[in-house]
């Protein structure tokens, strides 16, 4: 999912004092300066005005419109968990980043207060900015939401460590059933388990390829091209670009990217240099970001990722991207797609419904990114745990609401409803639920191409959950990989190499310094918690190979 703009979509006074209310709301707004510009119209959702849920921009991962909510009816069925619920009226509070979720939830809770008249629930979809704001003051004046997404600069362990948020096994009910009902990799030590604790699930998974090849079927087909039949490679990518553009004589172009959006240049490349050799890391960013688990240093400068750039900028050299890329951000570059703009554009399976929906006649095909002229391409590696965490407040008055909600979401009824609701954008975590999807033919090539071209990554604060401490302490460089792919592909940046040494030896020189800072703070860390020597990027990274390494 895109992360939202942090420059846009801020609180107005009123949300803010519904939110807060007395102190905490005069805090916030002094904080802020008082003087927010309003948000998106409020919406009335199941007890409570909300703010409209907005597009989140790009991280390690791009996003989009959320999809067309099918009919709840039907769909949700609210069951009996066991759980001992109040019998009072009680207002029960969720804060997330909206998006995927809010379609969602805006169904889910309408359903949940008419199965529990003297519950109401306030749902408030707010972007990540706002996020980052509400949710630590809600914290430190004692009355956060009773369910909150943790902010993106606040890490799990941090979130644990400080007594943010409570553990689920005295609050779901049937716990350990509920819990053996997760596939592997979901929930995992350091990441939404802690000292033997479950403290999160996530609703969605994070095996979701973010950077498929989406492409106008009439223009590809004109230029003698069909990704669907046979991946192209790189050789074939550039040249199918050039003969579209070629043939679209001024109208359209081969090639369309959202460039303003730093992540969009980032992933173009991570996910080339990746399948063409670089085992590394997921593109989360910080600490972990574009790391090789087998070397323990960062990709920039491997032979992959600067081939990868060089097909970049030779594709801008051939004229084959749609001009003004650069002022485009991800979801307007989507949105040139199905107006016949462009044969291509590198990004994920949430477009899919959209288009399905906004532009019934735009005839579209999903393929894999392209693969290497001369080897066969190598898995990219994801996260382990997943997307969309809702946390439960240690200090929420309302346990019992939030461990009978957790056992439906977390249960695969509840991943199955999800699935039908919120569509392929956003798969959920249980397999049995992500069958659901695989109706459309192209909702099931995006999670077949996810299976063939994905695996579990490591994750160093797994095998050491000091490695948190080290996260706190990371300092984000500029430029950035993103930063710097936009200035060599604007040309304000003119040596790739040069560029790329530059921002290895940044970032190594940063993450050194970030874990001496750690372990000078006590914590028990080293270089080598980055290192997997036992790593294979052809197989998932599971637990017997973090059993398997030496410390």
């Amino acid at each position: 999912m895109e992360l939202p703009d942090p420059r846009t979509h801020r609180l107005s006074r009123r949300q803010v004092l519904r939110l807060f209310g007395g102190a905490g709301a005069v805090a916030w707004l002094t904080a802020c300066g008082g003087n927010a510009p309003p948000s998106p119209a409020p919406t009335v959702v199941s007890g409570g005005p909300t703010a409209a849920p907005t597009a989140a921009p790009t991280a390690a991962v791009s996003g989009g419109t959320a999809p067309t909510p099918a009919p709840a009816g039907g769909v949700i069925r609210i069951s009996n968990s066991g759980a001992k619920l109040p019998t009072e009226k009680v207002a029960f509070r969720w804060i997330d980043s909206g998006d995927n979720q809010a379609v969602f939830h805006k169904q889910f809770f309408p359903k949940y207060q008419e199965a529990h008249p003297n519950i109401t629930v306030q749902y408030d979809p707010l972007p990540w900015n706002e996020i980052q704001k509400v949710v630590p003051l809600g914290v430190q004046n004692g009355n956060a939401h009773d369910v909150f997404q943790i902010p993106l600069n606040i890490t799990s362990a941090q979130a644990v460590r400080e007594g943010w948020v409570a553990p689920l096994d005295d609050v779901v009910p049937d716990f350990a059933r509920w819990k053996a009902g997760f596939p592997p990799g979901v929930l995992v030590d350091g990441i939404n388990t802690f000292n033997g604790k479950t403290y999160a699930f996530p609703l969605t998974t994070n095996k979701r390829f973010g950077n498929l090849l989406l492409y106008n079927q009439e223009h590809l087909q004109r230029a003698g091209y069909d990704p669907a039949a046979k991946p192209l490679t790189w050789d074939e990518f550039r040249a199918a670009a050039k003969k579209v553009t070629e043939q679209g004589r001024g109208q359209y172009f081969g090639l369309i990217i959202g460039g303003n959006q730093l992540g969009q240049w980032s992933n173009f490349v991570n996910t080339l240099g990746r399948m063409a050799g670089a085992a590394g890391a997921p593109p989360v960013g910080g600490v972990n970001g574009e790391i090789n688990w087998q070397t323990g240093e960062y990709n920039y400068t491997s032979d992959e990722y600067l081939a990868a750039i060089e097909l970049l900028l030779a594709l801008k050299a051939d004229g084959s991207v749609f001009p003004g890329s650069l002022s485009l951000n991800a979801p307007q570059a989507r949105a040139q797609m199905p107006q016949g703009a462009a044969g291509m554009i590198l990004q994920g399976p949430w477009n899919v419904p959209q288009w399905q929906r906004e532009n019934p006649g735009f005839k579209f095909g999903v393929a894999s990114p392209p693969v290497p002229n001369t080897r066969p391409p190598l898995p990219i590696g994801y996260a382990p745990g997943g997307a969309n965490t809702p946390w439960l407040y240690a200090k929420s008055p309302n346990k019992a609401i939030a461990g009978d909600i957790f056992y439906y979401l977390g249960s695969e009824e509840g991943q199955i409803a999800w699935a039908r609701l919120v569509g392929v954008g956003d798969p959920p975590v249980f397999p049995k639920a992500q069958e659901v999807l695989a109706s459309d033919p192209l909702a099931r090539k995006a999670l077949g191409l996810a299976d063939e071209l994905m695996r579990l990554s490591p994750e160093p604060s797994v095998r050491n959950p000091d490695v948190a401490q080290v996260s706190l302490e990371y300092k984000g460089l500029t430029p950035d990989f993103g930063q710097t792919l936009q200035g060599l592909f604007s040309g304000q940046i003119r040596d790739p190499k040069a560029a790329m040494r530059d921002l290895q030896d940044r970032s190594e020189a940063e993450l050194n310094r970030a874990i001496k800072a750690a372990t000078d703070k006590g914590a028990k860390v080293s270089r080598d918690d980055w290192k997997f020597p036992n790593y294979d990027p052809q197989r998932d990274y599971t637990e017997e190979f973090y059993a398997g390494l030496k410390r």
